[in-house]
């Protein structure tokens, strides 16, 4: 007669920790239902309905190309891209952070009623935020359709001699569908990681609150690091240097080039797929330990 497999009793233990992320995976028609009817919930008894998700994007990114544009003298038919797919990428990573600190705390009632995974209310959170990006998208695919002629071409993002030339939209265009799917991601182990922690000291939401409005300044969203590359050539201070330094330290700003140079048809790096590829690592071996040692703690917390 065989013998029953051993149950491992430990909670703090590796296989408890791959085994609830691998059953928060499968349980993916209750999490996609869930993040669906927050989105349904929130745009309750709108006429749009979550349309005005893409609405709020368009209106958004039209008014910071043209302040920006008027302001730094660059193209708004090579900025406007830039900036509208920024945008739309940082408010998805922004989501997973803001939203992800406190996905356990919102859920309360949930884990202590449902026997579910906890990864699923993390997977909840991310798949909400995919949805938001997918609707924000639509208003790439208009921008891009109204500046083609433009960025099919190579281009100078700042209208200097000296700017970096561009190749324009070539096929280095699906790098993006890889770019995307990495950012995705490692917002599932940003929202894991945020989200336990946060559970235990309620303080880091609050902290993250402030930080994040620093963070999406620190991050060439509203402005390109063309701009400050020209800023370096006519000064003589050495500010264009030391910022351009000092951006290397910051991991989102790598996210949105692996995603925006190919969509927008600009020169990238590949030293930037190098940094999210060891972000991605790190991040998701310390959001599995915390997963490991703190799983079982979660419904005692909230």
């Amino acid at each position: 007669m065989t013998a029953p497999p051993a149950i491992d009793a430990d909670p703090r233990s590796w296989r408890r920790a791959f085994a609830d992320l691998q059953a928060g995976l499968r349980a993916r028609e209750l999490w996609a239902l869930l993040a669906w009817q927050d989105i349904k919930q929130r745009y309750r008894r709108s006429s749009l309905g979550p349309l005005w998700i893409t609405v709020g994007m368009a209106v958004t990114a039209l008014a910071l190309g043209v302040v920006n544009s008027a302001l730094f003298g660059t193209s708004i038919s090579t900025l406007l891209p830039s900036i509208t797919t920024g945008l739309i990428l940082w408010n998805f990573m922004n989501g997973c952070i803001v939203e992800g600190s406190e996905t356990f705390i919102a859920n309360e009632g949930m884990i202590k009623q449902l026997p579910a995974p906890v990864s699923v209310y993390a997977l909840r959170t991310v798949w909400r935020q995919a949805l938001y990006l997918a609707h924000n998208l639509v208003v790439y695919v208009i921008v891009l359709a109204i500046f083609f002629g433009k960025l099919s071409h190579p281009y100078r993002l700042v209208d200097k001699g000296y700017a970096l030339l561009h190749p324009g939209l070539g096929w280095g265009m699906l790098l993006a569908v890889p770019a995307l799917a990495l950012v995705v991601l490692n917002g599932a182990w940003v929202v894991l990681l945020f989200g336990v922690v946060s559970t235990r000291f309620r303080d880091i939401p609050p902290v993250i609150q402030s930080f994040i409005t620093m963070l999406f300044y620190a991050t060439p969203i509203m402005w390109s690091m063309d701009q400050v590359r020209a800023m370096n050539q006519t000064s003589h201070e050495g500010f264009g240097s030391l910022a351009v330094n000092l951006l290397q330290l910051n991991p989102v700003y790598h996210f949105v080039e692996i995603v925006r140079a190919p969509l927008v048809g600009q020169q990238q790096s590949w030293t930037h797929w190098l940094v999210a590829g060891v972000v991605t690592v790190v991040g998701w071996s310390l959001a599995m330990l915390v997963l490991r040692n703190y799983r079982a703690r979660v419904a005692y917390w909230v």
